[in-house]
């Protein structure tokens, strides 16, 4: 796809200094861009770029002050890096909104529901009693299970494998592999020494605007729901466990598990690598930074690190204390020495 300068101000709010007529086909890094790409520049380290680059077109702040001439059309917007992830969205839902109809072969059971503008890409298998809402992306080798819904404009990407009875709302984007519903860990030990499996009867809800990454696994509840609430941002490589909840607009790291029935408030900020126990509550905007284990409920607000992790200044002032540590034994030798020898002389 071709754009002008004048488009893009357009779908940007920006405002053209130089050739509105300048077009680009594709993005390039400011430092890197060639002609007929297009580039921003937001960060100042980067400025001796703006003259030296064959970028076509390229986005600025407003209040970018020019040293020297430059060859590019600019499009000058409050906020440059906003607008160029703005544009970014935009490209990418243009590309997407193309694909539509059902490649073949795929299975699509005759009870199955497909709303309009749908894509189903070939090997993709839908169950009994799906519903798919309009403009749903389902890519290659997809696994939609019995009375599974998707909401309109949803992106299912390659590999995804939904169980049956699962919800899936507005606008969400499931990368490649991730997993959707396969059973909460949940075993009973028996006297002899075995365990006994517990039947996981419930599903998962994942509500609107929700991103999830490739190869994550969200678990579905014993009873009820695992609830992932809107907004939320799933890294890649997260388990969730079984009747787990996660606020609305709280974002999580890779490699990160979070333990059943555990509750995450609404806009808490979780760091790769993390451990939370079950059956606990972390409170609205808490903070927990990356490799922290978790093992009690955090109130709301509250930033905490380490394992096990605790309040976050605290943990700075141990560590900082740790580093003396070898010093302070060394003090304390000197001092041993001093009073053995005071003991001898008496």
């Amino acid at each position: 796809m071709q754009f002008s300068a004048t488009q893009i101000a357009l779908m940007i709010g920006g405002k053209v200094e130089g050739n509105g007529d300048n077009t680009v086909d594709s993005f390039g890094k400011i430092e890197e861009a060639q002609a007929g790409q297009l580039a921003f520049l937001a960060n100042p380290k980067y400025e001796e770029h703006l003259y030296n680059t064959k970028a076509s077109i390229i986005i600025v702040n407003e209040t970018q002050e020019l040293k020297q001439p430059i060859a590019a059309t600019l499009v000058r917007v409050p906020d440059a890096y906003l607008a160029f992830a703005s544009l970014l969205d935009k490209y990418q839902q243009l590309k997407t909104q193309q694909l539509t109809g059902i490649q073949q072969p795929v299975y699509i059971d005759a009870t199955a529901k497909i709303g309009d503008n749908v894509f189903v890409g070939a090997f993709a298998y839908i169950s009994e009693k799906v519903i798919v809402g309009n403009g749903v992306k389902i890519y290659p080798n997809a696994f939609l299970g019995n009375n599974v819904i998707v909401g309109e404009n949803t992106i299912i990407h390659p590999g995804v494998k939904i169980y049956h009875d699962c919800v899936i709302g507005k606008n969400v984007v499931i990368h490649a592999g991730t997993v959707i519903g396969g059973d909460g860990f949940g075993f009973a030990p028996m006297a002899d020494g075995t365990f006994k499996k517990i039947p996981q009867l419930g599903n998962v809800i994942i509500e609107d605007n929700v991103e999830i990454g490739s190869n994550t696994t969200i678990d579905r509840a014993t009873i009820g729901s695992t609830l992932i609430k809107a907004g939320a941002k799933l890294d890649n490589l997260l388990q969730i466990g079984h009747n787990a909840e996660i606020g609305n607009n709280t974002i999580i790291a890779a490699q990160s598990g979070i333990s059943g029935s555990t509750k995450v408030g609404n806009n808490v900020m979780i760091g790769g690598q993390v451990g939370i126990v079950g059956h606990i509550s972390i409170g609205d905007g808490a903070k927990i930074n990356a490799q922290s284990g978790v093992s009690k409920s955090l109130g709301a607000g509250k930033t905490v690190t380490g394992s096990p992790a605790y309040e976050f200044t605290a943990a700075l002032r141990s560590q900082a204390a740790s580093r003396k540590l070898p010093e302070l034994e060394k003090r304390i030798y000197e001092l041993e020495k001093i009073i053995a020898s005071l003991t001898v002389n008496k």
